[in-house]
């Protein structure tokens, strides 16, 4: 009762709320203003029949005629009389089953209901929250990226300004608070000062007012922002921005550094101290069609293959692991043991028929991007657009419609060596990547993705590589959470740290079989202020080592269950 009143009270204390009361009472005045007029004319009509009924008995007819149920126990006889009963009970119908339940509705119910959901909407975060993220915009990206910070023990809370979306996402089980992105109050209730870090990812102009109005009550708290324009890059850090990327150019650029041109060196994709991830396609490389045995990599260059991805999925080799054409190999080594890989691999020359221009499908930033970091990179290209773009005076810039087979006969699918398909859109993609692996099965398809559901649909397609831009967002966020025990460097590819456990130390590892039982890989032994790459089966693991691993999410956490630091 004491919940009720206190909801009413705050109910009637609202500005709107306050202008529908006196709309009620107004029509309640003309409501019971008929009960009046119709129990005094019912006296001078009974009277006018011969009849005799007290007050309460004509004010009791008028209220049963009024809301139809009249019981029949008091009529009229004269037509007069029932001329009146009609009017007062069409009156009723109106007034008593229509505009009175509307009217309770629009202006007390609904009301009533609208304060109750805003109860429910959480307002601020625990008192004891600490150490958490904060994100500005909730969409698929935003989502994944919560899955993944929830899989590492990060808490998160997701800032929205719309009651609806608000209890939406409540009642899925997210953290999630209602409140407006450009008042200082809201990120106190956040804990700002105690977060981790606050991920903006709006629209550069309102992304530079949030970034601005928690620099007025955290000057400290990292905060991390997208910018789609490149001349927004300034302004945001100028309002206050920690790290300010650009990840449709990022993403650009990492699917430019995939594509099969004019050799085929390792790509560095991450580093831990001095030691260096890579990726390196076998296709159209002398180990395509070998095992891992055969091409005696270890022995000749020092690099470790630490991996493999195989149509988007990632493996752990072992020597007998053949290499084929769409095999991606994941290298691990020194700067000096890459560029031994890099001069036995040397300039692989494409076949004549097939050194033609890159294809890039899609004009957007993602396209742009990929094109100029082709050119960065000296390789030809030809971009593949359907809308007007402003540079059409570039001859490498072909207008017209991808699914177009003279457009695409045009810029060349029929030499090039790889075709990278950046459109925004899944749908058009797994279409055109259809398309293409059906007019060229030989050609490495490069495509991206923006939801992470659709890779593996991507690769079925017939794809060779898939870059999520979701993916993308979420490894750097996480390598700036945990920039000292963990490198994310693509979708599940973890390193990690980690201390021996009493059951590896004193032991070779040769004995310990590790990767058999839970899918890691040692990678380095940081030994006080040496590091061992890619260590030799024999060597002995000492109980003030640090281990470096590579692997996935889940093998990283069949590790820490079986092997447990001391």
């Amino acid at each position: 009762m004491k919940f009720l009143v206190s909801q009413m009270a705050a109910l009637v204390k609202s500005g709107q709320q306050k202008a529908n009361t006196r709309l009620m009472v107004r029509f309640l005045f003309i409501l019971f203003s008929f009960f009046a007029a119709f129990t005094v004319l019912f006296h001078f009509l009974m009277a006018y029949e011969g009849q005799t009924h007290s007050w309460i008995t004509g004010l009791y007819w008028t209220l049963t005629v009024m809301s139809t149920l009249g019981f029949g126990d008091i009529t009229f006889t004269s037509d007069l009389g029932r001329f009146f009963s009609i009017c007062v009970m069409l009156s009723g119908v109106v007034f008593m089953l229509i505009v009175l339940p509307f009217t309770f509705i629009q202006f007390f119910y609904a009301p009533w209901l609208e304060e109750q959901n805003k109860a429910r909407a959480p307002r601020k975060v625990p008192e004891t929250m600490s150490n958490h993220v904060i994100l500005t915009f909730c969409d698929a990206v935003t989502l994944t990226l919560v899955e993944k910070l929830n899989q590492y023990g990060i808490q998160s809370v997701i800032l929205v300004q719309g009651l609806q979306e608000a209890l939406n996402l409540h009642e899925t089980g997210l953290n999630v608070v209602l409140g407006e992105l450009d008042d200082p109050e809201t990120y106190l209730r956040l804990r700002v000062r105690e977060a981790a870090m606050v991920v903006v990812m709006n629209e550069d102009v309102a992304s530079t007012n949030i970034i601005f109005t928690i620099r007025e009550v955290a000057d400290k708290t990292p905060v991390i922002t997208n910018a789609d324009q490149e001349d927004s890059v300034d302004i945001l850090d100028l309002a206050g921005s920690t790290h300010t990327y650009q990840f449709t150019k990022m993403l650009g650029q990492v699917l430019a550094r995939r594509v099969m041109g004019v050799s085929m060196k390792a790509n560095v994709i991450g580093n831990f101290a001095e030691l260096l991830i890579a990726e390196a396609p076998a296709m159209n490389s002398p180990l395509q069609g070998r095992t891992l045995a055969e091409s005696r990599l270890r022995e000749l260059t020092g690099v470790n293959v630490v991996g493999i991805w195989e149509q988007g999925r990632f493996q752990l080799p072992d020597p007998m692991t053949a290499i084929g054409a769409s095999t991606v190999l994941v290298l691990a080594g020194s700067e000096a043991q890459l560029d031994t890989y890099d001069s036995l691999m040397g300039a692989t020359m494409l076949s004549k028929e097939h050194s033609g221009p890159v294809v890039v499908l899609g004009g957007g930033r993602v396209g742009m991007s990929v094109a100029k970091t082709l050119n960065e990179r000296g390789v030809d290209y030809r971009v593949v657009e359907k809308k007007t773009l402003r540079n059409t005076e570039d001859s490498r810039i072909i207008q017209g419609s991808a699914a177009d087979l003279d457009i695409l006969i045009l810029a060349g699918i029929n030499e090039t060596p790889s075709i990278i398909i950046t459109t925004h859109d899944d749908d058009l993609n797994i279409f055109l990547t259809i398309y293409c692996r059906r007019l060229r099965p030989d050609v490495q398809i490069i495509s991206r993705a923006s939801l992470d559901r659709n890779i593996n649909t991507l690769h079925r397609a017939g794809a060779n590589l898939v870059m999520s831009f979701s993916s993308l967002f979420t490894t750097t966020i996480l390598n700036l959470l945990n920039p000292d025990k963990l490198l994310m460097l693509s979708e599940g590819l973890n390193i990690f740290r980690s201390e021996p456990s009493p059951a590896i130390v004193g032991k070779p590892l040769r004995e310990q079989k590790i990767r058999q039982s839970t899918g890691c890989s040692i990678i380095a032994i940081k030994r006080g202020e040496e590091m061992l790459l890619n260590p030799e089966p024999d060597t002995i693991v000492s109980k003030n080592d640090e281990l470096i691993l590579i692997g996935t999410a889940q093998a990283e956490k069949n590790f820490i269950e079986q092997y447990p630091a001391a």
